[in-house]
């Protein structure tokens, strides 16, 4: 098991947040997700759980220092984990977060974050109560919120073109999904879309892993309960594939998309020379966790093999 210390500090890290800008919430959702990595993989080695720790750690120590200004802020990403104040625990109020959200869930903002971190926040606080402050509650609250006035996202179109946002990209409707008919559609869809195209390399609307997160955070969300919530999520993540879809393969300009040649759940993972550079650090880890959530709802074999395969693409 990944120690539990991660998770508490996780929920501090995202409760802290708000007063630095929604990406911010990166770092605490990076640090809860490490620790439900082993709270959903019962029987990791040593190795792997001292790997993940030790991604955990970095984030922890201030390695991925790119989510806001520091110079700006005068605050330093170590001080995003320091505890809030000590209260009795209000778990009637966590589906505040919910509210909270669906105030911004039914349109794509900033490549799916709201949803990824109000889903890791709800899971940590709905499972383990204790840390269900008036204090965490409201802050994690008051950073969903921040999200209403959130873009979409941005891709990138090569040198001769650059970056568009979503709203300048008018996406041809061959690469339009039908409207989801269910949240396994959408499973279904994504995975099908990572072993079809995550060799392909492409830039913007935060890639894969956030495809991939934001669907594992609509997931997750009807799992706890939030099904009319997790509903009303499916169009934008539709809108997500959809601008996913609009973008060119980049591979002369940026290179080729390398994969890792082991599984990150193997202990010969953690002996590659793992990409650190720009936002590795926080979405490998928060990528290990969401494809497993949802991994677990494909029967079909063959499907989970050849997604296996290409979320290794994800992993360098």
């Amino acid at each position: 098991m990944v120690d539990f210390e991660y998770l508490q500090k996780g929920i501090v890290g995202l409760a802290n947040a708000h007063p630095l800008g929604t990406m911010s919430g990166h770092l605490g959702a990076a640090v809860a997700a490490g620790y439900f990595i082993g709270e959903d993989h019962d029987g990791l080695s040593a190795t792997v759980t001292r790997g993940i720790e030790s991604e955990l750690n970095r984030v922890l120590e201030g390695e991925e220092a790119i989510w806001f200004n520091v110079k700006k802020t005068g605050v330093q990403p170590v001080q995003l984990f320091e505890a809030g104040p000590k209260q009795a625990a209000v778990p009637s109020r966590i589906p505040e977060i919910a509210k909270a959200l669906s105030g911004n869930v039914a349109t794509l903002k900033q490549s799916g974050h709201n949803v990824i971190f109000a889903s890791i926040a709800m899971r940590a606080l709905s499972s383990h109560e204790q840390y269900a402050t008036p204090w965490a509650i409201d802050g994690i609250c008051k950073l969903i919120r921040k999200f209403n006035a959130g873009s979409s996202g941005r891709g990138y179109f090569g040198k001769k073109i650059g970056w568009k946002t979503a709203a300048e990209i008018a996406s041809s409707s061959a690469a339009q999904p039908k409207p989801y008919r269910s949240i396994q559609e959408m499973i279904d869809l994504t995975l099908i879309e990572l072993i079809e195209n995550s060799a392909v390399k492409t830039q913007g609307f935060g890639g894969f892993w956030h495809l991939i997160n934001h669907a594992a955070g609509i997931v997750e969300l009807d799992r706890l309960g939030y099904g009319e919530l997790a509903k009303s999520a499916l169009p934008a993540h539709r809108q997500h594939l959809a601008m996913m879809r609009s973008l060119p393969d980049l591979s002369e300009e940026l290179g080729v998309v390398k994969a890792s040649e082991h599984d990150p759940l193997v202990d010969d993972y953690w002996s590659e020379e793992l990409s650190r550079g720009g936002a590795s650090l926080t979405h490998r880890i928060k990528t290990i966790y969401g494809y497993h959530i949802l991994r677990r709802h494909v029967e079909d074999s063959e499907v989970r093999i050849q997604s296996d395969k290409a979320f290794r693409n994800l992993m360098d």
